[in-house]
């Protein structure tokens, strides 16, 4: 198997730094929408004629499909998948990318050593499952679901945009290791 042109290490790192921003406001926008909402029966401070005193649940779970996609947090957690999506089937014309390279690389030195491209490729689809199974979950109803995953997300673009460690390119290099992807685990 041949290994593909390399890429600035200092691009993945770039877009990650964006990606840490949309995953920080909708982790808040999760916090503070429908999926951690808690439902009494209550009406300003008079109880509805059906509501049990002593029932409280989630709003995300009392809330029709409609309202569980209108959420904010739900929406901008859209939006991020469908840029995890992009940086997967077209890293080269993904938004962040194309802004690295047209804007902020030209202003920089040239990088010491190219990067392999699959593992930063790889961790956009980890970050694509983790935000995914976030919103499935969430439009099934599932409280904590949406802030959840956009934190565990969050986490994983931060260690990558402050501290260059890529957690899903780690998981890709120990893949790789143990053969289960890339080429065949050397004997």
């Amino acid at each position: 198997m041949t290994t593909p042109a390399g890429i600035d290490p200092r691009g993945p790192r770039f877009a990650a730094t964006i990606t840490t921003v949309l995953l920080l406001v909708a982790t808040f926008l999760g916090l503070i929408g429908i999926s951690t909402a808690r439902t009494f029966g209550w009406f300003a401070y008079q109880p509805l004629a059906s509501a049990d005193l002593d029932s409280d649940t989630w709003a995300v779970s009392s809330a029709t499909l409609a309202q569980r996609t209108l959420d904010p947090g739900f929406l901008l957690s859209v939006v991020v998948a469908l840029l995890f999506l992009w940086g997967v089937l077209s890293p080269r014309t993904a938004p962040w990318g194309v802004l690295f390279r047209r804007l902020v690389r030209p202003r920089l030195a040239p990088p010491s050593e190219l990067e392999d491209p699959r593992p930063p490729r790889f961790a956009q689809g980890v970050g694509l499952f983790v935000v995914t199974i976030g919103l499935l979950l969430h439009l099934a109803g599932v409280p904590w679901a949406l802030p959840i995953s956009t934190a565990a997300a969050f986490i994983a673009a931060f260690l990558n945009a402050a501290f260059s460690f890529c957690l899903g390119c780690q998981i890709y290099l120990l893949l790789q290791r143990a053969g289960v992807i890339g080429r065949a685990a050397s004997a």
